[in-house]
């Protein structure tokens, strides 16, 4: 038996070599791979922390970093604004940490204070009661066995598909005749009505056996405890990860404030970052920071219910 072994092993010397050569490319792979995936990772957070890092700079830090970002007049000498042509220079550590910025931003100008709670003032409501109407919607498209449920959830499917901008006039028309223009209502109740919530609940809703909703009924249950009891707690992930979609859409939201509010006052933070930048930079910093610290605290709050319910949305068929 010895021998024979070790006729085999002679005969076939170069197999560890191959394995050997085999594990040297995987993990030349791997590293490779954890490398472009790690530069990309940087590429897309550099921006996020160099707004955070920026916003603790003092404003004569700022100005010698990146000097005028506009000038007052434009090539032609007709007073327009003009991107800086000195050189910047990048920096992401503060030499000196300050909080003035954030001092005036929260304390000495409440105009942002203003537009930071209006803001919250819109997505608050928007995603409280979207998700109440499309767990009723949903509910009922995946319990309702009538000949017409396939037709209507395929028309919630063509408003989800088309884009918002193809659904504004309608909008603007309907709210002017129902005198909502420059309103907060007209803001709120067309994102309340939001086809997309509908569409993943009812997917998710579909895949519940329907043993489940069978013994519940055996056991004397009504429609609404079966909503109530079974089908919400077993939606309690899918209900989390629409709430952050939900809440990061509206709270980002330019286009419905620009067009059905004429009161600059109503308009949200979102609308109001844009006019920050002809000001002072370290402000605009400072704002767009504030800005970002709801939607990552309640991303990092169920950054696990996001992902589950994200998985479970694209695992269900019909």
């Amino acid at each position: 038996m010895t021998g024979d072994i070790t006729l085999n092993r002679d005969l076939f010397p170069e197999r560890p070599k191959r394995r050997k050569k085999v594990k040297v490319r995987r993990v030349i792979f791997l590293v490779l791979a954890f490398l472009i995936l790690l530069t990309f990772a940087a590429l897309f957070l550099f921006p996020t922390v160099f707004t955070f890092t920026n916003s603790f700079m003092s404003t004569t830090e700022i100005s010698a970093n990146y000097g005028k970002i506009f000038t007052g007049l434009g090539i032609s000498g007709d007073g327009g604004h003009v991107f800086i042509g000195e050189k910047v220079s990048l920096q992401l550590i503060p030499m000196k940490v300050s909080l003035s910025q954030y001092e005036t931003v929260l304390f000495k100008s409440p105009q942002y204070l203003v537009k930071f709670w209006n803001s919250v003032i819109y997505v608050v409501p928007i995603v409280i009661f979207q998700l109440a109407v499309a767990s009723g919607a949903a509910y009922a498209f995946a319990r309702m066995e009538t000949k017409f449920r396939a037709f209507i959830f395929f028309a919630y499917i063509v408003l989800m598909l088309m884009p918002y901008q193809v659904t504004l006039v309608p909008n603007y028309l309907v709210l002017d005749r129902l005198s909502l223009i420059d309103t907060r209502w007209a803001i709120i109740l067309p994102g309340i009505f939001s086809p997309f919530a509908v569409f993943i609940l009812t997917k998710f809703m579909r895949r519940i056996p329907k043993a489940v909703v069978e013994a519940a009924k055996l056991d004397g249950a009504g429609e609404w405890t079966i909503f109530w009891k079974i089908f919400i707690p077993l939606c309690k992930g899918t209900l989390y990860s629409v709430a952050i979609l939900v809440f990061i859409d509206y709270w980002n939201m330019v286009e419905q404030p620009l067009v059905l509010l004429r009161d600059t006052e109503l308009y949200p933070l979102s609308v109001f970052l844009s006019k920050i930048n002809e000001g002072d930079t370290g402000i605009a910093f400072a704002t767009a920071t504030i800005y970002m610290i709801p939607p990552v605290l309640l991303f990092l709050y169920s950054e696990d219910y996001l992902i589950e319910g994200i998985a479970y949305s694209a695992s269900v068929k019909g």
